[in-house]
């Protein structure tokens, strides 16, 4: 998952792999939002990334444990042309995206402070009239939920349109094993494919209406 960065460097998400298109929406973004070492979102991302290419999406990952930005005091669009690169090829890949899938943990009952603070590095124009889903985890018995509620209202303030089927884990650690796999017989597995279904076929259906309407207002203003 951590392999072949869009340019040379470390940039903090890994380059797209080509995957047959079967539907006009792609989700194009995976946001991965916690840098604590030995972290659950690995597992959780992993299986996230290969359900979504499974499902014929083209798929990158920003990752704040590798593109490193510091604690956000000047937002990418506050430069004139001089940002660095890295923050300006993350801003380039949020942009074109159609659609994110935010991979959260919960952090005192909230969300990850990393997630703010990468996420708030980018303007509203970039997020704007683009659905979100949201996948959150945690070694206990609440996968999450607790932050899923407050990352809502801030994807909201940031322009996304969240979905409302999360994809949650509770006990994280044993539902998943280290390459992102459920651990398991068949029934296990079938049944958190049919949750992830769930969860991505939400987010394609919302993806396509949104993105036929962006297209549609578009094509009018250069008409």
């Amino acid at each position: 998952e951590n392999a072949a960065p869009l340019t040379k460097g470390n940039t903090g998400f890994t380059e797209k792999k080509q995957s047959p298109p079967h539907h006009e929406f792609e989700v194009g973004c995976v946001l991965r939002v916690t840098v604590r070492p030995g972290r659950l979102c690995d597992r959780v991302g992993t299986f996230v990334v290969n359900n979504l290419k499974a499902r014929g999406h083209e798929v990158s990952v920003v990752d704040p444990m590798v593109l490193k930005l510091p604690l956000l005091e000047k937002p990418h669009f506050f430069y004139r042309g001089d940002a660095p690169p890295e923050l300006d090829a993350a801003a380039k890949l949020i942009e074109e995206a159609d659609g994110y899938v935010v991979v959260s943990a919960e952090y005192n009952h909230s969300i990850p402070p990393a997630l703010t603070n990468i996420m708030s590095h980018f303007g509203c124009s970039k997020y704007k009239y683009k659905p979100a889903a949201m996948v959150t985890y945690s070694a206990g018995q609440w996968g999450g939920m607790r932050a899923a509620m407050q990352l809502r209202s801030f994807l909201g303030e940031l322009g996304c349109l969240s979905t409302s089927n999360i994809l949650a884990f509770a006990f994280a650690q044993k539902v998943l094993d280290e390459e992102g796999k459920v651990n398991g017989g068949e029934e296990e597995v079938q049944d958190w494919e049919t949750r992830a279904a769930r969860c991505f076929e939400q987010l394609e259906w919302v993806g396509r209406a949104v993105k036929e309407q962006r297209l549609k207002e578009l094509a009018e203003v250069k008409a």
